[in-house]
């Protein structure tokens, strides 16, 4: 089952922070052999289409339009949590997170699709058409999701992400 929850949120429970919540979308993504991503909607639009040329076991690959995931289980249901941002996201201790990396965004359209064993339902409104995004991605739960699928086979919401995009200043 895919949500998309978009819901306000308070700055005052994220510390504060230079920039302002704009949207947060709660999702259940299907990873497949070990990935997932997040590109332009439409598909058109990119010279490079998911998963084409992503690089096994990188935590981020960054391309035009595209960001590809690595999760460390194969097959599986994991818990992702998009965030765009009006400007710089409130930062998070970095010890919360197995693993965690920020990159720049190029795109063209005002949206991403959610992919993971197919292109799911969601979309993610970035709020404006085309620019560049920074973004911060860190997760959770990596062990024992990896440990969970190569034990019992399925998991559902053990590995844990969180992305930010904001507007990469010009």
């Amino acid at each position: 089952m895919r949500t998309l929850v978009v819901s306000p949120w308070s700055q005052r429970n994220l510390g504060g922070g230079v920039g302002q919540l704009l949207r947060r979308h709660d999702l259940q993504v299907r990873v497949a052999y070990h990935s997932f991503a997040l590109q332009e909607s439409d598909e058109a639009a990119l010279a490079v289409p998911y998963p084409d040329e992503s690089a096994f076991g990188e935590f981020l690959n960054v391309f035009p339009g595209r960001l590809d995931f690595h999760s460390a289980g194969h097959t599986h249901t994991a818990a992702v949590t998009v965030e765009v941002w009006d400007g710089p996201a409130t930062a998070w201790p970095r010890e919360d997170w197995e693993e965690h990396q920020e990159a720049v965004l190029t795109t063209v359209g005002g949206e991403l699709a959610v992919w993971g064993m197919e292109r799911a339902d969601d979309l993610v409104p970035l709020g404006q058409v085309g620019g560049r995004w920074r973004v911060r991605v860190g997760s959770t739960g990596r062990a024992e999701v990896q440990r969970v699928t190569e034990d019992v086979g399925v998991a559902y919401g053990v590995e844990k992400w969180l992305v930010q995009l904001w507007p990469e200043p010009e």
